[in-house]
């Protein structure tokens, strides 16, 4: 494999992402809780305390809405922080910050003021973490005007997003899947960036379209592969953004294979799976349908502390595979 392109964990990529950033912009700074000596709570930040100094790398008291609050302000000043919440869950402590003050300061200021936060946080199932830490809140805050909201599947996106996040003038919210910090994957080396809004084609099909996010987009190609031995060949698309939608991407696949599954692991009803339904059911590809549009999210239920009860509250590949065939019946 050439040098300049390893094979990185996703944590890890993150970790080079925010060691690039912190290195070429002095405007750069971290925050959270444990993210110093400890290396944060999933040892993301790792050594960056020790190679740039707690000036740059911030321990942060256990106070949410405190410390999104010096984020906000201190991207109100010109400052580019990068704001690290222990669990997703934890967001719900701040959201008089992200909601109320960091999507609508620009609004509010008619254009002169820039909030160039950048708030990362572990999400998802998978960790026997239990309710209040296991949750995927992503669509709560694509919700807002005013906050572009990423979920990055591998860890070249994870590290190209996060740069990409750091470059843009308004308040970018990172969803990390905390299953996927071990996955490796290929990451060249230095600074790149992964276009903000832009999906990705994993695999190409004909047959039906899966749209996915975070994990699920690896469950997806999973069930993708199993689905091929069948004759059933499965697009599968990434989001990777959810807010800013990439509405091309989604739109041409299904007009081209006439099936939709959207795929995601927060709950169901009003997930970000609603939205693309209706973008689709809006659009021109609403002619090409060829079977109704099915969603497969998580349970109606808190996420279980239980790992078997955890697992089946989330889609699981056998689910999706199931999907898949539901909405091909009969296309012979």
């Amino acid at each position: 494999m050439d040098a300049a392109v390893r094979e990185l964990s996703y944590s890890q990529a993150i970790q080079e992402a925010m060691a690039i950033a912190l290195e070429s912009d002095p405007r750069v700074f971290l925050m959270g809780e444990d993210i110093g000596v400890y290396g944060g709570a999933f040892q993301v930040t790792g050594d960056l305390v020790e190679r740039f100094g707690t000036e740059r790398v911030i321990d942060m008291p256990i106070s949410e809405l405190g410390g999104a609050g010096v984020a906000v302000g201190a991207a109100m000043t010109g400052m580019r922080p990068i704001f690290e919440f222990q669990f997703s869950d934890f967001a719900t402590l701040a959201m008089e910050q992200i909601v109320n003050q960091a999507a609508k300061m620009r609004f509010m200021l008619g254009g002169e003021v820039s909030v160039p936060v950048v708030m990362r946080f572990p999400a998802g199932s998978g960790t026997g973490a239990a309710a209040q830490h296991s949750q995927s809140l992503e669509a709560w805050l694509a919700h807002v005007p005013g906050l572009k909201v990423i979920q990055p599947a591998t860890p070249h996106d994870a590290k190209g997003l996060l740069l990409a996040a750091l470059a843009d003038p308004d308040p970018v919210m990172i969803f990390e899947h905390k299953l996927l910090y071990k996955m490796k994957g290929v990451v060249p080396e230095g600074h790149y960036t992964v276009p903000i809004g832009k999906a990705e084609v994993r695999k190409a099909g004909r047959d039906a379209t899966i749209v996915a996010t975070s994990i699920m987009v690896h469950k997806a190609l999973d069930a993708a592969a199993q689905l091929m031995g069948e004759g059933i060949d499965v697009e599968v698309i990434d989001l990777r953004t959810i807010r800013p939608l990439d509405r091309e991407t989604v739109i041409g696949s299904v007009k081209k294979t006439t099936r939709l599954l959207c795929v995601y692991e927060a709950v169901k009803t009003l997930g970000i799976g609603a939205e693309i339904s209706a973008m689709v059911a809006e659009s021109e590809a609403f002619d090409y349908l060829d079977a109704p549009i099915m969603r497969l999210g998580g349970a109606e239920s808190p996420i279980p502390y239980n790992p078997d009860l955890e697992k089946s509250a989330v889609p699981q590949v056998p689910d999706i595979v199931a999907g898949i065939r539901k909405l091909v019946e009969g296309r012979r």
